[in-house]
């Protein structure tokens, strides 16, 4: 079996040498969140087009605001005032943040350290050149990039592109994945099941991963255990850019995925990866179709759609995959686990005023069905394959919910 890291790099390899390059389409900058850029945004002028103010407080000639000397102050600037007027020797002038700062001043002393009686400023702690202003084109200056290709639009980039005046953005139109449920027992969300059936939960989690993942969910209901039923619903979704399947992988009499799978041409990549929960976890190709078989427990379909098909929606989408969101914190409590497999536990971090380092405990839970429990948690503790126990206090890794941590 594969390691979980070989798996995933085995994915990232395979589905960049068949990419195919995206369709560019036009977006809105007010609906480009999480779409990737397939253009350059560039400056269109200086930014900050002036030399503009951090603080409210008065612009100086630094050499004449020492502690302990007075000026007279000239007038006011606030934010979008036109300056056209230099600052003469031995002024100053009162100045907001945000505000230009006028031509000959070359400091603003914060109003904190001051003490104005009438025109008069005396100024309690000496001025020093430059501070407190962000000069002109710092940030960028015109004709400059701004935003490459290939940028994920997160709400700093479109604030960005809106700054130069970027509304209508050229984005890779986003991934379409297909999603499809297997199994006898799955009924439809809106149907009061059996005594012995399940509502499928599994088709509304991973909409929601693929949509946070930056793909585009399309929805193929369940296919029963029956070779005919599972084969017309698979050659649904494989016209799709990526087909995720959950339930059907494992060793069963009814788990019919795979096979199906190999009938409709499929080249198999693996079909089990050393992690618990998520072992019998599959990837494979059919033509341009990225294939993913996850196993059917709902917190197995999670962990192993954060870490195979998220990197492949990435690339897929015209960016670079994002790294796995790992972090370091210590172990609240001793572990105890089976080696052999690397370990993803729902767990609780807390990051506590008192402590430099965040504190995880893992949750009790009843195994890969459990999702109540992972409900409660905003990580997985990741437990080596190598380590039986684990004690108080050690570093650890964990895995970020990023829907909710």
């Amino acid at each position: 079996m594969l390691t979980y890291t070989a798996a995933r790099q085995l994915v990232i390899d395979s589905v960049t040498r068949s990419r195919h390059r995206s369709n560019a389409i036009s977006i809105n900058i007010a609906h480009a969140l999480g779409y990737v850029l397939a253009q350059e945004i560039i400056a269109d002028r200086d930014y900050p087009p002036f030399d503009r103010s951090t603080r409210d407080g008065y612009a100086v000639h630094a050499s004449e605001a020492h502690d302990g000397a007075s000026l007279r102050c000239v007038g006011e600037i606030k934010a979008g005032d036109s300056i056209t007027t230099p600052l003469a020797p031995h002024t100053c002038i009162q100045i907001m943040t945000g505000a230009a700062v006028p031509t000959g001043a070359d400091a603003v002393v914060m109003i904190e350290h001051t003490q104005r009686a009438g025109d008069q400023v005396t100024f309690t702690r000496d001025a020093r050149a430059g501070q407190n202003i962000v000069p002109r084109g710092t940030e960028s200056i015109a004709g400059r990039t701004v935003l490459a290709p290939g940028t994920r639009m997160g709400y700093a980039e479109l604030a960005i592109a809106a700054q130069v005046g970027a509304i209508e953005l050229r984005c890779a139109a986003k991934p379409r994945v297909a999603i499809l449920s297997t199994g006898d027992e799955v009924v439809a969300i809106d149907t009061q099941p059996g005594p012995f059936q399940i509502r499928n939960s599994n088709s509304v989690s991973l909409a929601a991963q693929v949509r946070l993942a930056g793909g585009e969910p399309v929805l193929l209901g369940n296919a029963p255990d029956t070779i005919e039923d599972l084969g017309a619903k698979i050659e649904r979704g494989l016209q799709e850019d990526i087909l995720v399947l959950s339930g059907g992988v494992s060793m069963g009499k009814y788990d019919l995925v795979e096979s199906v799978l190999k009938a409709l041409g499929a080249e198999f990549f693996f079909d089990s990866v050393a992690i618990r929960p998520g072992k019998p976890a599959v990837f494979a190709r059919r033509q341009n179709c990225s294939v993913f078989g996850l196993p059917g427990n709902p917190v197995s379909t999670m962990v192993t759609f954060e870490l195979f098909v998220t990197p492949a929606i990435d690339i897929l989408s015209g960016a670079s995959p994002r790294p796995l969101p790992l972090v370091q914190a210590q172990l609240a409590e001793p572990m105890t686990e089976k080696p052999g497999l690397t370990h993803f536990l729902p767990a609780k971090v807390e990051w506590a005023a008192n402590t430099t380092t965040p504190q995880v405990r893992s949750l009790p839970w009843q195994g890969s069905g459990d999702i109540a429990t992972l409900a409660h948690a905003n990580c997985f503790l990741v437990i080596p394959a190598d380590r039986d126990k684990l004690q108080t206090g050690e570093t650890v890794s964990i895995l970020l919910r990023k829907d909710v941590a």
